[in-house]
Protein backbone atom coordinates (compact mmCIF):
# COMPACT_ATOMS: atom_id res chain seq x y z
CA UNK A 1 0.00 0.00 0.00
CA UNK A 2 1.35 3.41 -0.96
CA UNK A 3 2.22 5.83 1.83
CA UNK A 4 0.64 9.28 1.80
CA UNK A 5 3.08 12.08 2.42
CA UNK A 6 2.03 14.20 5.43
CA UNK A 7 1.56 17.94 5.18
CA UNK A 8 4.30 20.28 6.32
CA UNK A 9 2.81 23.23 8.11
CA UNK A 10 3.85 25.46 10.96
CA UNK A 11 4.35 23.96 14.43
CA UNK A 12 1.69 26.30 15.81
CA UNK A 13 -0.68 29.06 14.71
CA UNK A 14 -1.52 32.53 15.98
CA UNK A 15 -3.79 35.48 15.30
CA UNK A 16 -1.64 38.00 13.45
CA UNK A 17 -4.04 40.85 12.81
CA UNK A 18 -7.61 41.97 13.45
CA UNK A 19 -10.02 44.35 11.73
CA UNK A 20 -13.62 45.42 12.06
CA UNK A 21 -16.36 47.32 10.26
CA UNK A 22 -19.49 48.82 11.80
CA UNK A 23 -22.17 50.33 9.54
CA UNK A 24 -22.41 54.11 9.59
CA UNK A 25 -26.02 54.25 10.81
CA UNK A 26 -26.29 54.19 14.60
CA UNK A 27 -29.73 53.16 15.84
CA UNK A 28 -30.69 54.14 19.41
CA UNK A 29 -33.33 52.37 21.46
CA UNK A 30 -35.79 55.16 20.69
CA UNK A 31 -36.06 53.93 17.10
CA UNK A 32 -36.81 50.40 18.28
CA UNK A 33 -39.50 51.72 20.63
CA UNK A 34 -41.45 53.10 17.68
CA UNK A 35 -42.63 49.54 16.91
CA UNK A 36 -42.79 47.79 20.31
CA UNK A 37 -44.44 48.51 23.66
CA UNK A 38 -41.42 48.86 25.89
CA UNK A 39 -39.03 51.46 27.28
CA UNK A 40 -35.39 52.45 27.04
CA UNK A 41 -34.96 51.55 30.70
CA UNK A 42 -36.40 48.06 30.14
CA UNK A 43 -34.16 47.39 27.14
CA UNK A 44 -31.05 48.55 28.98
CA UNK A 45 -31.85 46.57 32.11
CA UNK A 46 -32.59 43.36 30.19
CA UNK A 47 -29.80 43.51 27.62
CA UNK A 48 -27.42 46.37 28.36
CA UNK A 49 -27.91 47.58 24.77
CA UNK A 50 -28.10 51.33 24.16
CA UNK A 51 -27.41 51.51 20.43
CA UNK A 52 -26.70 49.20 17.53
CA UNK A 53 -25.55 49.64 13.90
CA UNK A 54 -27.80 48.87 10.93
CA UNK A 55 -26.42 48.49 7.43
CA UNK A 56 -27.54 50.53 4.44
CA UNK A 57 -28.27 48.99 1.05
CA UNK A 58 -24.64 49.59 0.07
CA UNK A 59 -23.27 47.97 3.23
CA UNK A 60 -23.77 44.41 2.08
CA UNK A 61 -22.34 41.28 3.68
CA UNK A 62 -19.61 41.38 1.03
CA UNK A 63 -18.86 45.09 1.36
CA UNK A 64 -18.59 44.98 5.16
CA UNK A 65 -16.40 41.87 4.98
CA UNK A 66 -14.03 43.46 2.47
CA UNK A 67 -13.58 46.48 4.75
CA UNK A 68 -12.90 44.37 7.84
CA UNK A 69 -10.63 41.99 5.93
CA UNK A 70 -8.52 44.82 4.52
CA UNK A 71 -7.88 46.16 8.01
CA UNK A 72 -6.99 42.72 9.37
CA UNK A 73 -4.57 41.98 6.53
CA UNK A 74 -2.89 45.37 6.97
CA UNK A 75 -2.71 44.85 10.73
CA UNK A 76 -0.97 41.52 10.11
CA UNK A 77 1.58 43.23 7.87
CA UNK A 78 0.69 41.10 4.87
CA UNK A 79 -0.27 41.63 1.25
CA UNK A 80 -3.68 40.29 0.11
CA UNK A 81 -2.09 37.86 -2.32
CA UNK A 82 -0.46 36.05 0.63
CA UNK A 83 -3.84 34.89 1.91
CA UNK A 84 -4.24 31.19 1.18
CA UNK A 85 -7.64 30.62 2.75
CA UNK A 86 -10.81 32.62 3.35
CA UNK A 87 -13.40 31.35 5.84
CA UNK A 88 -16.62 33.33 6.29
CA UNK A 89 -19.08 32.65 9.07
CA UNK A 90 -22.55 34.12 8.50
CA UNK A 91 -26.24 33.30 8.72
CA UNK A 92 -27.40 36.41 6.86
CA UNK A 93 -26.02 35.89 3.37
CA UNK A 94 -29.22 34.95 1.56
CA UNK A 95 -27.65 33.24 -1.44
CA UNK A 96 -27.08 29.59 -0.68
CA UNK A 97 -24.47 29.25 -3.41
CA UNK A 98 -21.86 30.26 -4.39
CA UNK A 99 -20.19 30.87 -1.05
CA UNK A 100 -19.78 34.58 -0.34
CA UNK A 101 -16.19 33.78 0.69
CA UNK A 102 -15.24 33.35 -2.96
CA UNK A 103 -16.52 36.82 -3.87
CA UNK A 104 -14.77 38.38 -0.87
CA UNK A 105 -11.50 36.63 -1.75
CA UNK A 106 -11.64 38.07 -5.24
CA UNK A 107 -12.49 41.59 -4.10
CA UNK A 108 -9.62 41.77 -1.60
CA UNK A 109 -7.16 40.56 -4.24
CA UNK A 110 -6.32 37.28 -2.55
CA UNK A 111 -5.71 35.38 -5.77
CA UNK A 112 -7.00 31.81 -5.70
CA UNK A 113 -7.30 30.82 -2.02
CA UNK A 114 -9.45 28.07 -0.58
CA UNK A 115 -12.71 29.88 0.19
CA UNK A 116 -15.87 28.66 1.89
CA UNK A 117 -18.71 29.68 4.21
CA UNK A 118 -19.76 28.09 7.48
CA UNK A 119 -23.05 28.36 9.36
CA UNK A 120 -22.54 28.08 13.11
CA UNK A 121 -24.46 31.11 14.33
CA UNK A 122 -22.92 33.02 17.20
CA UNK A 123 -20.24 30.35 17.64
CA UNK A 124 -19.19 30.75 14.01
CA UNK A 125 -16.06 32.78 14.68
CA UNK A 126 -14.71 30.09 17.01
CA UNK A 127 -15.45 27.41 14.44
CA UNK A 128 -13.69 29.40 11.73
CA UNK A 129 -10.70 30.12 13.95
CA UNK A 130 -10.32 26.41 14.72
CA UNK A 131 -10.48 25.46 11.05
CA UNK A 132 -7.94 28.16 10.16
CA UNK A 133 -5.56 26.94 12.84
CA UNK A 134 -5.79 23.43 11.40
CA UNK A 135 -5.07 24.67 7.89
CA UNK A 136 -1.95 26.54 9.02
CA UNK A 137 -0.60 23.67 11.11
CA UNK A 138 -1.42 21.04 8.47
CA UNK A 139 0.21 23.16 5.80
CA UNK A 140 -2.64 23.63 3.32
CA UNK A 141 -2.40 27.42 3.77
CA UNK A 142 0.19 29.67 5.35
CA UNK A 143 -2.18 32.55 6.11
CA UNK A 144 -5.93 32.22 6.56
CA UNK A 145 -8.49 35.02 6.78
CA UNK A 146 -11.41 34.35 9.15
CA UNK A 147 -14.43 36.64 8.86
CA UNK A 148 -17.55 36.84 10.99
CA UNK A 149 -20.18 38.99 9.29
CA UNK A 150 -23.90 39.60 9.75
CA UNK A 151 -26.76 41.80 8.53
CA UNK A 152 -29.18 40.70 11.23
CA UNK A 153 -31.35 43.75 10.64
CA UNK A 154 -32.62 41.78 7.63
CA UNK A 155 -33.73 38.98 9.97
CA UNK A 156 -35.20 41.10 12.77
CA UNK A 157 -38.92 41.20 13.50
CA UNK A 158 -39.28 44.83 14.59
CA UNK A 159 -42.59 44.04 16.28
CA UNK A 160 -41.27 41.18 18.40
CA UNK A 161 -40.88 42.71 21.85
CA UNK A 162 -38.50 39.94 22.92
CA UNK A 163 -35.94 40.31 20.11
CA UNK A 164 -36.47 43.58 18.20
CA UNK A 165 -33.85 45.42 20.25
CA UNK A 166 -31.16 42.74 20.22
CA UNK A 167 -29.60 42.56 16.80
CA UNK A 168 -27.09 44.66 14.89
CA UNK A 169 -24.94 44.48 11.78
CA UNK A 170 -21.19 44.43 11.21
CA UNK A 171 -18.10 42.45 10.24
CA UNK A 172 -14.99 41.38 12.11
CA UNK A 173 -11.95 39.62 10.71
CA UNK A 174 -8.66 38.10 11.81
CA UNK A 175 -5.67 36.70 9.97
CA UNK A 176 -4.31 33.41 11.28
CA UNK A 177 -0.71 32.49 10.45
CA UNK A 178 2.30 30.47 11.59
CA UNK A 179 3.79 30.69 15.06
CA UNK A 180 6.81 29.25 16.84
CA UNK A 181 4.96 28.94 20.14
CA UNK A 182 1.35 27.99 20.97
CA UNK A 183 -0.90 31.07 20.59
CA UNK A 184 -4.29 29.45 19.91
CA UNK A 185 -5.24 26.85 22.48
CA UNK A 186 -7.26 23.66 22.08
CA UNK A 187 -10.87 24.30 21.14
CA UNK A 188 -13.69 23.06 23.32
CA UNK A 189 -16.68 22.91 21.01
CA UNK A 190 -19.86 21.00 20.47
CA UNK A 191 -23.61 21.09 19.96
CA UNK A 192 -26.85 20.35 21.79
CA UNK A 193 -29.30 19.70 19.00
CA UNK A 194 -32.08 18.76 21.40
CA UNK A 195 -32.28 22.50 22.16
CA UNK A 196 -32.28 23.65 18.53
CA UNK A 197 -35.77 25.14 18.78
CA UNK A 198 -34.72 27.68 21.41
CA UNK A 199 -33.07 29.91 18.77
CA UNK A 200 -34.35 29.56 15.23
CA UNK A 201 -35.44 31.18 12.00
CA UNK A 202 -39.21 31.37 11.97
CA UNK A 203 -39.82 30.43 8.30
CA UNK A 204 -37.58 28.34 5.99
CA UNK A 205 -36.47 30.07 2.78
CA UNK A 206 -38.36 27.59 0.61
CA UNK A 207 -41.66 28.49 2.28
CA UNK A 208 -41.44 32.22 1.75
CA UNK A 209 -40.03 34.55 -0.93
CA UNK A 210 -37.68 36.50 1.28
CA UNK A 211 -36.11 38.40 -1.61
CA UNK A 212 -38.83 40.98 -2.18
CA UNK A 213 -39.37 41.65 1.51
CA UNK A 214 -35.68 41.95 2.31
CA UNK A 215 -35.31 44.65 -0.35
CA UNK A 216 -37.76 46.90 1.50
CA UNK A 217 -36.41 49.39 4.05
CA UNK A 218 -36.95 48.22 7.61
CA UNK A 219 -39.56 50.89 8.27
CA UNK A 220 -41.58 49.99 5.15
CA UNK A 221 -42.18 46.30 5.74
CA UNK A 222 -45.49 46.94 7.49
CA UNK A 223 -47.49 43.77 8.08
CA UNK A 224 -45.46 41.65 5.68
CA UNK A 225 -44.31 38.44 7.31
CA UNK A 226 -40.81 37.26 6.63
CA UNK A 227 -38.23 34.86 8.09
CA UNK A 228 -36.88 36.30 11.32
CA UNK A 229 -34.78 35.10 14.23
CA UNK A 230 -36.72 34.17 17.33
CA UNK A 231 -35.64 32.71 20.64
CA UNK A 232 -36.84 31.45 23.99
CA UNK A 233 -35.11 34.11 26.05
CA UNK A 234 -35.14 32.53 29.51
CA UNK A 235 -34.04 29.11 28.25
CA UNK A 236 -31.19 30.64 26.28
CA UNK A 237 -30.14 32.78 29.24
CA UNK A 238 -29.97 29.82 31.63
CA UNK A 239 -28.07 27.69 29.11
CA UNK A 240 -25.57 30.45 28.31
CA UNK A 241 -24.87 31.38 31.92
CA UNK A 242 -24.56 27.94 33.46
CA UNK A 243 -23.53 25.56 30.67
CA UNK A 244 -21.27 27.96 28.77
CA UNK A 245 -19.43 28.95 31.93
CA UNK A 246 -18.51 25.26 32.22
CA UNK A 247 -17.30 25.21 28.61
CA UNK A 248 -15.25 28.37 29.20
CA UNK A 249 -13.59 26.74 32.20
CA UNK A 250 -12.86 23.64 30.14
CA UNK A 251 -11.13 25.83 27.54
CA UNK A 252 -8.98 27.42 30.25
CA UNK A 253 -8.08 23.97 31.58
CA UNK A 254 -7.30 22.63 28.10
CA UNK A 255 -4.90 25.54 27.52
CA UNK A 256 -3.30 25.13 30.95
CA UNK A 257 -4.32 28.66 31.93
CA UNK A 258 -5.81 29.68 35.26
CA UNK A 259 -8.23 32.55 35.76
CA UNK A 260 -5.47 34.46 37.55
CA UNK A 261 -3.24 34.19 34.46
CA UNK A 262 -5.95 35.52 32.15
CA UNK A 263 -5.76 39.11 30.89
CA UNK A 264 -8.92 39.44 28.78
CA UNK A 265 -12.33 37.77 28.48
CA UNK A 266 -14.14 38.13 25.13
CA UNK A 267 -17.45 36.28 25.19
CA UNK A 268 -20.06 36.43 22.43
CA UNK A 269 -21.80 39.79 22.81
CA UNK A 270 -25.33 38.49 23.26
CA UNK A 271 -26.50 40.25 26.36
CA UNK A 272 -24.82 42.24 29.16
CA UNK A 273 -26.57 40.20 31.84
CA UNK A 274 -25.20 36.99 30.35
CA UNK A 275 -21.69 38.45 30.21
CA UNK A 276 -21.78 39.68 33.81
CA UNK A 277 -23.22 36.38 35.05
CA UNK A 278 -20.51 34.38 33.26
CA UNK A 279 -17.81 36.59 34.82
CA UNK A 280 -19.31 35.90 38.25
CA UNK A 281 -19.69 32.16 37.66
CA UNK A 282 -16.12 31.86 36.37
CA UNK A 283 -14.89 33.93 39.35
CA UNK A 284 -12.69 36.03 37.10
CA UNK A 285 -10.31 38.35 38.99
CA UNK A 286 -10.88 42.12 38.81
CA UNK A 287 -7.74 42.61 36.70
CA UNK A 288 -9.32 40.70 33.78
CA UNK A 289 -10.59 43.07 31.08
CA UNK A 290 -14.07 42.04 29.97
CA UNK A 291 -15.46 42.92 26.52
CA UNK A 292 -18.82 44.67 26.76
CA UNK A 293 -19.12 45.83 23.17
CA UNK A 294 -22.78 44.78 23.16
CA UNK A 295 -23.72 48.14 24.70
CA UNK A 296 -23.13 50.04 21.48
CA UNK A 297 -23.02 47.27 18.87
CA UNK A 298 -25.82 44.93 19.89
CA UNK A 299 -25.76 41.22 19.12
CA UNK A 300 -23.95 40.73 15.81
CA UNK A 301 -23.77 36.93 16.02
CA UNK A 302 -20.65 35.61 14.24
CA UNK A 303 -19.15 39.10 14.05
CA UNK A 304 -19.39 39.90 17.75
CA UNK A 305 -16.13 38.39 19.04
CA UNK A 306 -13.75 39.81 16.40
CA UNK A 307 -15.53 43.19 16.60
CA UNK A 308 -15.14 43.24 20.38
CA UNK A 309 -11.51 42.13 20.08
CA UNK A 310 -10.77 44.88 17.58
CA UNK A 311 -12.34 47.55 19.79
CA UNK A 312 -10.47 46.44 22.93
CA UNK A 313 -7.15 46.64 21.10
CA UNK A 314 -7.99 49.94 19.38
CA UNK A 315 -8.98 51.61 22.66
CA UNK A 316 -5.99 50.28 24.59
CA UNK A 317 -8.14 48.29 27.01
CA UNK A 318 -6.27 45.22 25.78
CA UNK A 319 -2.80 44.99 24.30
CA UNK A 320 -0.81 42.80 21.97
CA UNK A 321 0.42 39.69 23.76
CA UNK A 322 -2.43 39.55 26.24
CA UNK A 323 -3.92 36.16 26.98
CA UNK A 324 -7.63 36.11 26.13
CA UNK A 325 -10.42 33.61 26.63
CA UNK A 326 -12.96 33.71 23.78
CA UNK A 327 -16.26 31.85 23.69
CA UNK A 328 -19.15 31.92 21.24
CA UNK A 329 -22.54 30.24 21.68
CA UNK A 330 -25.86 30.35 19.92
CA UNK A 331 -28.31 28.80 17.47
CA UNK A 332 -27.99 25.08 17.12
CA UNK A 333 -27.34 25.13 19.99
CA UNK A 334 -23.61 25.24 19.26
CA UNK A 335 -20.59 26.56 21.08
CA UNK A 336 -16.83 27.01 20.77
CA UNK A 337 -14.27 28.29 23.25
CA UNK A 338 -10.49 28.66 23.23
CA UNK A 339 -7.66 30.71 24.68
CA UNK A 340 -5.64 32.94 22.35
CA UNK A 341 -2.77 35.37 22.45
CA UNK A 342 -3.96 38.72 21.14
CA UNK A 343 -2.14 40.09 18.07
Amino acid sequence: MAKIKPGKGAPYARIMGVGGYRPTRVVPNEVILERIDSSDEWIRSRSGIVTRHWASDEETVTAMSVEAAGKAIADAGLAPEQIGGVIVSTVSHFRQTPAVATEIADKIGAGKPAAFDISAGCAGFGYGLTLAKGMVVEGSAEYVLVIGVERLSDLTDLEDRATAFLFGDGAGAVVVGPAKEPAIGPTVWGSEGDKSETIKQTVPWNEYGIGDVAKLPLDQRGDLKFPAITQEGQAVFRWAVFEMAKVAQQALDAAGITADELDVFIPHQANMRIIDSMVKTLKLPEHVTVARDVETTGNTSAASIPLAMERLLATGKAKSGDTALVIGFGAGLVYAATVVTLP
